[in-house]
């Protein structure tokens, strides 16, 4: 190899040093992430061939990758490794029928459907603050608990018309789903899935009650609707896409599918959100008055409504900061269909592409002080030179994700309502911990105690 051809290879570790980056992958992801970042630029070669796998941190490499030549990059390892636990959804499948998913379920999530659909949202989350209101003082709350159930009522509500309360396993169902998918990605799926293990007997246990789960909704509606495809909802069209597959058994399949993945990325990446955001708001108490003082003066003592979004301009502030560094989609993974160059480095076909955001979020030469809790960044009067692909709470290109404009209405009526009436506080000694899963989560919850502000 020349001098020439060595330099399009990004350095990485190689000996003693692999052997720890591949044990760390399935051990400390975001650890793991950060410390090749810091070792070893913004291009890093994680593992050789024959399986390459690369990490890339810039923007340019991340709209490169992920926007400008994305017909080469299909879904990557991790997200690979999860459709043996969630099945052919939006999240998981590729080509043609991800193409065709996701022309069903965009219409659900345009501007002007979530709009009409605020007066719910904010209904469901004053029920939460009125909840949490009831918590004794001196007992603390698991909140990531009570928003994991906040935000299954408000899927369940503007896009399923259902109620999903009474479904009081499906939270539990999640957790064995999403740990059977990390375990896929650790072990590279090599571990049979009828070997029983206890983590595998809690995940088919899992997927069973979530079948069950989905296929109740699925009869409810037909129930009520007659062929169940009458209302402009995520149901509906689900019903109506999959109805006249020809093979029945496989359409039935995909249609579980769908909808156990909607129900997951759909509440599971808003309560991790709000979670880090009531975290970090307790930490800095500044922040908690002026959020305070913003929710006040904009919504006295009523409900916000869609047209006070703009007006909760510190609010939204502050879940873009917490985004930044807890951000829900904190890895985006692909795979090369094809040789490539990225940022000068040559990609070989079927080679793992990583785009991390939460690296990418805290990179020294795009955010200062990086790792300081700042919602004063997002201030929309405050100049800003940050290329648009340093900042990806979403993802972006054309898998950006679909149900962003939802969670964000979501996350801020919740956020502005809980500053308005309460004040979450940690208890002391509690290590709060970042769980890297298909979103990034606060790993074993996040108890506070609860009291009101005035």
């Amino acid at each position: 190899m020349t001098l020439t051809e060595a330099r399009r290879v990004p350095p990485g570790p190689t000996g003693p040093a692999l052997l720890k980056t591949l044990w760390m992958f399935g051990a400390d992801r975001l650890g793991l992430m950060s410390s090749a970042a810091r070792t070893y630029g913004d291009a890093v070669r994680l593992a050789p061939p024959p399986k390459p796998f690369y990490f890339f941190n810039h923007p340019d490499h991340a709209k490169h990758v992920l926007a400008d030549n994305a017909q080469n990059y299909h879904k990557g390892i991790g997200q690979v490794h999860a459709r043996r636990a969630l099945g052919d959804g939006l999240l998981t499948s590729e080509g043609e029928l991800w193409r065709r998913q996701r022309r069903t379920m965009q219409p659900v999530f345009q501007a002007r459907r979530i709009a009409g659909q605020a007066a719910v949202v904010a209904e469901e989350a004053a029920g939460f603050v009125d909840r949490l209101r009831r918590t004794p003082a001196d007992r603390p709350v698991d909140v990531v608990h009570e928003l994991t159930a906040l935000t299954l009522g408000v899927l369940g509500r503007t896009l399923l018309d259902a109620d999903l309360g009474e479904f009081h396993s499906i939270g539990g169902s999640f957790e064995a789903m999403q740990d059977q998918a990390m375990f896929e990605l650790a072990t590279m799926s090599a571990v049979p899935m009828w070997v029983p293990l206890p983590k595998q007997l809690r995940f088919r246990q899992a997927r069973r009650d979530l079948q069950q789960i989905v296929d109740r909704l699925v009869a409810d509606r037909v129930a009520r609707d007659g062929a169940g495809t009458g209302r402009d909802d995520a149901l509906s069209r689900l019903i109506q896409s999959t109805r006249d597959d020809p093979d029945p058994r496989a359409g039935r399949q995909r249609m579980r599918d769908e909808l156990v993945t909607l129900l997951l990325a759909g509440h599971e990446t808003t309560a991790s959100t709000l979670g880090w955001a009531l975290y970090l708001v307790d930490r800095h108490p500044e922040v908690a008055q002026r959020l305070h003082a913003e929710a006040v003066e904009v919504l006295g003592d009523r409900l916000p409504t869609y047209e006070d979004l703009p007006r909760l301009r510190y609010t939204n502030m502050v879940i873009e900061e917490t985004m930044r560094l807890y951000p829900p989609v904190w890895m985006l993974s692909r795979k090369a269909q094809g040789a490539d160059r990225v940022g000068g480095y040559d990609v070989p076909a079927g080679a793992d592409v990583l785009i991390c955001s939460y690296t990418l979020h805290r990179h020294p030469a795009f955010w200062p002080a990086p790792e300081r809790f700042d919602p004063d960044r997002f201030d929309p009067a405050a100049p800003n030179d940050r290329p648009r692909y340093a900042y990806l709470p979403f993802g972006a290109g054309p898998r950006f994700c679909v149900g962003n404009h939802l969670g964000l209405l979501e996350a801020t009526f919740v956020l502005a309502l809980l500053s308005r009436d309460l004040r979450l506080t940690g208890l002391p000694g509690h290590r709060v911990v970042p769980e890297p899963m298909l979103s990034l989560r606060v790993r074993g919850g996040l108890p506070m105690r609860v009291r009101p502000v005035r």
